[in-house]
């Protein structure tokens, strides 16, 4: 089957397309895709059946291939085959079951699923000759490995646990600033009044506690049990997180080193015709990180899929020293991108959709 687009298109492809772009070659996987594995927006990537344990995180360079880096740097092999843990602190480079033959007009970008940023694993995609985590180059040929750290609970994982997944776009997909100001006058992006729309849709914490129950957020419990990454409501939260209850005076202090989920204050909302990004951690607002996994699918939070609103959930790590956080506080910014096409299904329609309407929520393995 070939796979064309038309001359001067702009935009993110959407799920049929991504089927479109495997039945034509362009996406190779290992085994057919499974059910679900396809979202609105994105695909997600599933792990191969060997991690290798390395020295230290590592780009090949436009020079030299992954394979050839792990040989340099291996400490061993671990079997995925049947499952195994992988510890915390530790770096594991993981050929994933999907590699790419893309045409010389398509770039490909990776981020973790939500719910592998919020069990606070460390993931990235990395590609053979490439100088920066995450990006795949237009016309890139060759495998794809998933680097993984998990930094507060060890997990488990076998062959084909995803971790994550990777969207596909050509052109120039991002909104101007004016396209920005007119989405948002015709479908309020956030619901406030006064949203800041400066270099993307502004987003700040709610430290309040008013829209769940007095508590703003949990903080991870070290010296945990395993967490298998393919487990869906298989754990007592009490075992692995402590609740934080708001402070009268809208405060919370990050500890250096903690792990926390917390949430917007505002309710956001994706377009069915559009896509939205987090964008990168702004060393200019404070000494913390903000948001690992970063793609909100077309529907998140949308009422016509389901949602009236949702908040986003801030996965949360302060740096060096400790860092006071107040209510309200810009922590990070939407980019929107138009989609190339509607997708078929928007997000909250079809199995995998597990943060439709969400307001403060840990990720799905932890009973509720």
């Amino acid at each position: 089957m070939s796979f064309t687009l038309e001359d001067e298109s702009n935009g993110i492809l959407p799920d049929r397309m991504i089927a479109e772009m495997a039945e034509a070659g362009l996406i190779l996987p290992a085994y057919d895709f499974v059910e679900s594995q396809i979202q609105p927006a994105s695909l997600d990537l599933r792990l191969g059946d060997i991690a290798y344990r390395v020295r230290a995180s590592f780009l090949p360079g436009p020079d030299a291939t992954v394979a050839e880096r792990i040989d340099e740097l291996k400490l061993h092999e671990i079997d995925l085959s049947d499952g195994a843990v992988l510890e915390t602190n530790c770096v594991y480079i993981v050929p994933l079951l999907e590699s790419l033959a893309l045409p010389p007009e398509i770039v490909a970008a990776a981020n973790p699923k939500s719910s592998t940023g919020r069990l606070d694993v460390f993931t990235r995609v990395i590609a053979d000759g490439t100088r920066r985590f995450d990006m795949i180059g237009a016309g890139y040929h060759g495998p794809l490995y998933a680097e993984i750290s998990p930094k507060t609970f060890p997990v488990l994982l076998r062959e084909g646990s995803r971790l994550s997944q990777v969207r596909f776009r050509i052109g120039e997909a991002t909104l101007t600033a004016d396209e920005l100001d007119a989405l948002h006058a015709a479908e309020r992006l956030v619901d406030i009044d006064d949203a800041d729309l400066t270099h993307g849709v502004a987003l700040s914490v709610d430290l309040s506690g008013e829209s769940s129950g007095g508590f703003v957020g949990y903080r991870a419990k070290r010296h945990t049990g395993v967490v298998d990454v393919d487990r869906r409501g298989g754990y007592a939260v009490d075992d692995f997180w402590e609740p934080i209850k708001a402070r009268p005076d809208g405060s919370l202090i990050l500890d250096p080193g903690e792990f926390y989920i917390l949430a917007s204050k505002e309710a956001v909302q994706v377009p069915p015709d559009y896509a939205a990004e987090m964008v990168p951690f702004d060393p200019l607002v404070g000494e913390f990180r903000v948001h690992y996994a970063g793609f909100f699918d077309p529907g998140f939070g949308y009422a016509g899929a389901g949602g009236k609103g949702a908040r986003a959930v801030l996965e949360v790590r302060s740096r060096e020293v400790p860092f006071i956080l107040e209510h309200g506080q810009i922590v990070g910014r939407l980019v929107y991108e138009r989609m190339l096409e509607r997708p078929d299904a928007l997000y909250g329609q079809r199995i995998g959709s597990n943060y439709q309407a969400q307001g403060l929520k840990l990720s799905k393995h932890f009973r509720v």
